[in-house]
């Protein structure tokens, strides 16, 4: 094969054996890499109904076709595994430079199973690896865990995923960080490889896969690199630029997700952020966009800038999420949640809902060990963050997810749990951005913001069949390890393909390549006990809220538009993939899982 590599790294951390197993070019093929890699090994690997923390369960480090190749916004890897937080399908991913290492040390995908009886790291470099002791570095936060890496290896060119704290006392949504500021943040890998024992993989390589055509992916890529400037102006100040926006026309969450008015807003947006605190804009792998923030923070709020910074999500999760407008309390409470390991998105919800839960009279003084967490308090915040990391009095509680926290707590809590399938929301208010609701309702990992629902330009009247789903490309990039902030077209993301390959490739069969990806996970999810009752948002988004300008989905259209997505998907009316879709695409195989 042209452009990627024909090998898969396998780790037995109980036994202590390491493997490396070949990928013919039709399984590449089909799958792509990233999330199909990820859904395929779950399906046909984990057993059925195993606890996410059980040895048996996989931790799967996928990459796409384009990662590492000289294609901007080529530097995304995918992580998956039984997630701790849904207990179903789990997947997330993360930019930056470790991707693009493992690719130049030989791997399209690292899997890993068994438990380690003491902490471990993985050390692989070009083609090899070794299981090395962590003893050392068990309880170290993540800037001192790669800082100790480095270090050992001698080598400051190494490539790190560690975990911090969070990880290793398995807050079910800690995170793997890569080289720190490069999240896999989402659906709870960092807990899964602390269960495993698995402390950190550091990765060295020093050759990239050939790609088909070199000469033309990098004119290809020179036309990027002399118009992003003007075709990436919205990523001037990193994400979040349209902060005030969102507040004035609903978008942005206020106090868990209650709605109304938050005029802090105006104290807490990137441009403010940026012109006091962000020390430089950082970048990922060959990218000219560096939309990523680094701040430099002095006195009491004092903050390390190899923490990076804030980006939207957090400043929304943790600040008008939770009524907060302190933007140094903000970038303190970031660099707490990198330093520990934990989500900023699950923490800030998990947060707010404790804080409408005190609001209410559910929880008193005695739960909260007399933290008056109430929204718009900032040190109770900042206070939360570590006794979650820690797992520490209410904190402990907060570390299982808001579903599991509420369905303990009772009295009514249950309905201020803003999650769905055991996730909790990312910062996009589904009363305004009401197809990405949808999308939270029915993607297998739960509400999910970094891909969106498929966009089918063209529906059979009679069957509802798809024609074509432009849309196709909001999932595709996590098969190709490409980031969706880069302007590119969907020609253009197909032309790198054929030139990354060699192969004649179609939009129509990389349209597939999604399809397949999406029905392999539903499917995975369906055998662990889903079903379409877990295709649903919070009833909270079911009622307009008293002030601001959102209106409450009407159930029957949202229900509706969720019966479209079903047909278009090829799916039955209660979603389970039909035998002759999955045939269509290739996978009979998989209805087996469906009995």
């Amino acid at each position: 094969m042209k452009g990627v590599n024909d090998s898969i790294l396998r780790v037995n951390l109980t036994t202590g054996q390491l493997s490396v197993e070949p990928v013919s070019e039709d399984h590449y093929r089909r799958h792509l890499g990233g999330r199909g890699f990820i859904a395929h090994t779950l399906l046909t690997e984990a057993p059925r109904g195993i606890d996410p923390f059980d040895p048996e369960n996989r931790l799967v480090f996928a990459l796409g076709t384009l990662t590492g190749h000289a294609f901007v916004g080529s530097g995304r890897n995918s992580v998956g595994c039984k997630s701790p937080l849904s207990g179903g399908y789990g997947e997330t991913e993360a930019g930056g430079f470790w991707g693009v290492e493992l690719k130049r040390a030989g791997f399209e995908a690292l899997i890993i199973q068994g438990m380690s009886t003491r902490p471990v790291y993985l050390w692989i470099r070009d083609g090899k690896a070794e299981i090395r002791d962590a003893g050392h570095l068990r309880g170290l936060e993540t800037a001192e865990t790669q800082k100790a890496i480095l270090e050992e290896l001698g080598d400051g060119r190494v490539r790190t995923a560690v975990i911090g704290p969070a990880g290793e006392k398995r807050v079910r949504y800690a995170c793997i960080h890569n080289d720190i500021t490069h999240v896999a943040g989402r659906t709870g890998m960092g807990a899964v490889m602390g269960a495993k024992g698995l402390k950190a993989v550091a990765v060295r390589g020093s050759r990239l896969p050939e790609p088909a055509d070199r000469e033309k992916l990098r004119t290809l890529n020179r036309w990027m690199m002399e118009n992003f400037r003007e075709k990436s102006k919205h990523w001037r100040y990193g994400t979040g630029s349209d902060m005030a926006s969102y507040e004035a026309n609903g978008n942005l969450p206020i106090r868990n997700f209650q709605g109304g008015r938050f005029p802090g807003v105006e104290k807490i947006n990137p441009q403010v952020l940026c012109a006091k605190y962000v020390e430089k804009m950082d970048n990922c792998y060959g990218c000219p966009i560096r939309c990523k923030r680094v701040c430099r923070l002095e006195g009491p709020f004092a903050v390390d800038p190899v923490y990076g910074g804030p980006e939207y999500e957090t400043l929304a999760a943790l600040g008008s999420n939770c009524g907060i407008d302190e933007l140094e309390a903000l970038i303190k409470a970031h660099e707490l949640c990198n330093r520990y390991g934990i989500d900023t998105i699950s923490a800030g919800v998990a947060i707010a809902f404790a804080m409408e839960c005190v609001e209410r009279g559910i929880l008193g003084p005695a739960d909260t060990d007399g933290l008056d967490l109430r929204f718009g308090n900032a040190g109770a915040m900042i206070e939360m963050i570590g006794l979650i990391a820690r797992r520490e009095g209410l904190g402990d509680l907060l570390a299982e997810g808001t579903r599991r926290a509420a369905q303990r707590i009772g009295k009514g809590s249950e309905a201020f749990a803003m999650q769905v399938k055991g996730e909790e929301l990312p910062m996009h208010e589904p009363r305004s951005k009401q197809a990405l609701g949808l999308h939270y309702s029915l993607h297998a990992t739960g509400a999910d913001h970094s891909t969106g629902i498929h966009d089918f330009d063209a529906l059979d009247p009679d069957t509802g069949a798809k024609l074509y789903a432009k849309g196709s490309s909001a999932h595709l990039i996590n098969h190709l390890g490409l980031c969706k902030f880069v302007p590119w077209s969907d020609a253009q993301v197909l032309e790198a393909v054929a030139l990354v390959t060699g192969w004649p490739v179609t939009a129509r069969e990389l349209t597939e390549v999604v399809d397949r990806g999406v029905a392999l996970a539903r499917i995975f999810n369906l055998r662990e006990g889903f079903s379409a009752k877990d295709d649903a948002l919070p009833k909270r988004f079911h009622s307009s809220p008293i002030a601001g300008p959102l209106k409450g989905l009407d159930p029957e259209r949202f229900a509706a538009a969720q019966q479209g997505y079903y047909r278009a998907m090829g799916w039955d009316e209660i979603g389970v993939p039909t035998a002759a879709r999955l045939e269509a695409l290739g996978i009979g195989w998989a209805a087996e899982n469906l009995l």
